[in-house]
C-alpha cells in the first residue's frame, strides 16, 4: 500500500487539527504488521548500547580484532559514548611480534589504526561465553574484578546493538578464552544458549529493540530457532552450511585484514548519513556485495525499516570512503593455508620457502589426519552400511536434541580441541546428522574412544 500525505505549510489551527485526524485515520486503517513497520521506522529516545566481540586469537585470525576495532570505531564516531560501548578482544594483535608497526591495526589496505582509542574491556582469557552473556544482562557482580567490569546497563527503551567475529560451526559461534580438561562450556557458544538467553533477555525487559551481526562460518545456523516477536533482528555473514570468507591480505603484515560481510557493513556506515539509511536497505548492499557468501536475516524483520542511527549512533559523522581495492577473498578455513601458500611465493630465500613448505606440509597432513579419523567415527557409527554412511555426510536440517551439543563436546574432550584448530569446525554439521539418525551419545562416545584412542594411520579407506 502506497500513502501520499501532502503538508502544508499553515497557522490555522483547523488545518492542522484535520491534517491529524486525516493521518489517524490512515494509520487505523493499516494492518497490524503494518502498524508496526511504521511504528518501528520512527527514531526512538532510548540509550544505545553495543557489545563487540572478536572471539578468537593469534596473528593468522588478525582480521578478526581488526573487524572489532573498526566496528568500534564505526559507533564512537556516530556519537555513541565509550561507557555504553564494551569490547571484547584477546588483544594479541596490535602489539604481536609480528607487527612491524606496533600499536597499529588496520582493517582496510589503505585505511587507518583503528586500534587506536578502543576501550579493552574485556581481554586475555577473560573473552569467554558467560562474561559474554553476564555483560549483556548487566550483571556487574559476576563481572566484578574481571576486565573493565564494564556491562551494558539497558533498560526498556534503549537499544542494543551486538557484533561478534570469529569463526562458527554448525549450531556453534567460538570464543579464544582457555579451555581446561574439565571445563568444556568455555569454548563456544551454542544455537540453544544463544536462543534460550535472547527468550530471557527479552521477558526481562532489558531492552526496546536488539539488533546482531555474527561473522562467522556456518553463523546462519545461529538462528533457526529465532522468534519473531522478541523484538530482535539478526543478520549473517553465511548461511547454515557454508564458510564465510575473508578478505584483503596484506603482503606486509602476511594476513588477512578484514571479512568480506563485516568489511562491507562498516564501509557502508562510514560513508553513510546513518539516519538516512535503513536496517534493510543496510542489509540489501551487504548481500549484494558479498558474493563469496550468502548473507541473510532473521527474527522481527520490522525492526530492519529502522534507522541504521538507531543502533550504530545517531550523532552525523564525516562520511569516510576508502580506495577500491580487490577483496582477494578466500573461505576463513583456508587462511592458514593461504597464508603459507603466498608467503612460499613471496620469498627470495630457499633455505626460508624450505621451512614454510615443510610447515604447509605438516598442515596439510594435519588435515588429512584429522578428515580421516572423522571419517572413521562416521563409518564406526554407521555399522558399514553405505547409505547410512552417505547420509551422515549430507548437510543436516536443525538440531532435533541435545545430543549433538554434548557429542561435539566429548568430540573436544576426546579427540581435538577445535578451539585450537578451527579447520575441524567445518566436519562438525557430520556429528548433528548421527544425532539426527537417532544414533544414542553412548554409542557416538563409544566411537570416538575406539577412533581417537586408537586413531586410524593416515590414508586408509
Amino acid at each position: 500500500m502506497i500513502i501520499r500525505v501532502f503538508l502544508f505549510r499553515t497557522k490555522g489551527k483547523m488545518m492542522r487539527s484535520l491534517f491529524f485526524i486525516l493521518l489517524i485515520k490512515v494509520v487505523v486503517s493499516l494492518t497490524p504488521e503494518e502498524v508496526r513497520s511504521f511504528a518501528s521506522s520512527v527514531p526512538e529516545g532510548g540509550k544505545l548500547w553495543a557489545l563487540l566481540v572478536a572471539g578468537s586469537n593469534t596473528w593468522d585470525n588478525y582480521r578478526h580484532q581488526a573487524d572489532v576495532c573498526h566496528a568500534y570505531q564505526v559507533l564512537h564516531n556516530h556519537g555513541i559514548p565509550d561507557e555504553q560501548i564494551v569490547v571484547m578482544m584477546y588483544n594479541d594483535i596490535a602489539h604481536n611480534s609480528f607487527n612491524p608497526t606496533p600499536g597499529v591495526i588496520i582493517n582496510h589496505p589503505h585505511g587507518p589504526n583503528v586500534y587506536k582509542g578502543v576501550p579493552l574491556d574485556y581481554t586475555k582469557d577473560d573473552v569467554l561465553p558467560k562474561n559474554f552473556f553476564n555483560i549483556l544482562w548487566g550483571n556487574e557482580t559476576a563481572l566484578k574484578n574481571v576486565g573493565s567490569g564494564k556491562v551494558i546497563k539497558s533498560n526498556p527503551n534503549d537499544h542494543v546493538f551486538v557484533y561478534f567475529s570469529d569463526h562458527g560451526a554448525y549450531g556453534f559461534i567460538c570464543f579464544p578464552g582457555f579451555v581446561s580438561e574439565n571445563d568444556y562450556d568455555n569454548g563456544d557458544i551454542t544455537n540453544d544458549q544463544l536462543i534460550s538467553f535472547l527468550k530471557d533477555y527479552y521477558a526481562a525487559k532489558k531492552y526496546s529493540k536488539m539488533v546482531l551481526y555474527i561473522e562467522a562460518c556456518e553463523s546462519g545456523s545461529m538462528f533457526i530457532d529465532l522468534p519473531k516477536d522478541i523484538n530482535v533482528f539478526a543478520t549473517t555473514a553465511a548461511n547454515k552450511d557454508e564458510s564465510s570468507s575473508s578478505c584483503y591480505y596484506d603482503e606486509k603484515l602476511y594476513t588477512y585484514l578484514g571479512d568480506v560481510y563485516s568489511v562491507n557493513w562498516m564501509e557502508d556506515s562510514d560513508k553513510e548519513v546513518l539516519s538516512k539509511e535503513s536496517l534493510e536497505k543496510q542489509f540489501r548492499i551487504v548481500k549484494q556485495e558479498t558474493n563469496t557468501s550468502h548473507v541473510k536475516q532473521f527474527g522481527d524483520l520490522t525492526i530492519s525499516k529502522m534507522p541504521v542511527s538507531e543502533f550504530q549512533g545517531r550523532k552525523q559523522a564525516k562520511p569516510i570512503t576508502y580506495p577500491k581495492v580487490p577483496f582477494d577473498a578466500v573461505p576463513s578455513n583456508e587462511v592458514p593455508v593461504e597464508i603459507l601458500k603466498r608467503k612460499i611465493e613471496r620469498t627470495n630465500s630457499i633455505r626460508e620457502k624450505h621451512e614454510l613448505k615443510k610447515q604447509l606440509y605438516k598442515l596439510l597432513k594435519n588435515r588429512r589426519f584429522a578428515d580421516n579419523v572423522v571419517k572413521e567415527i562416521v563409518w564406526y557409527l554407521s555399522f558399514g552400511d553405505e547409505d547410512t554412511y552417505n547420509r551422515m555426510h549430507l548437510r543436516p536440517n536443525g538440531i532435533k536434541n541435545n545430543c549433538y551439543y554434548e557429542a561435539v563436546r566429548y568430540f573436544r574432550k576426546q579427540c581435538f580441541n577445535y578451539n585450537k584448530n578451527e579447520y575441524l569446525l567445518r566436519h562438525l554439521y557430520k556429528l548433528a546428522n548421527i544425532c539426527n539418525e537417532g544414533v544414542p551419545l553412548s554409542k557416538i562416545e563409544e566411537a570416538m574412544d575406539v577412533v581417537c584412542t586408537h586413531p586410524p594411520v593416515c590414508g586408509i579407506k
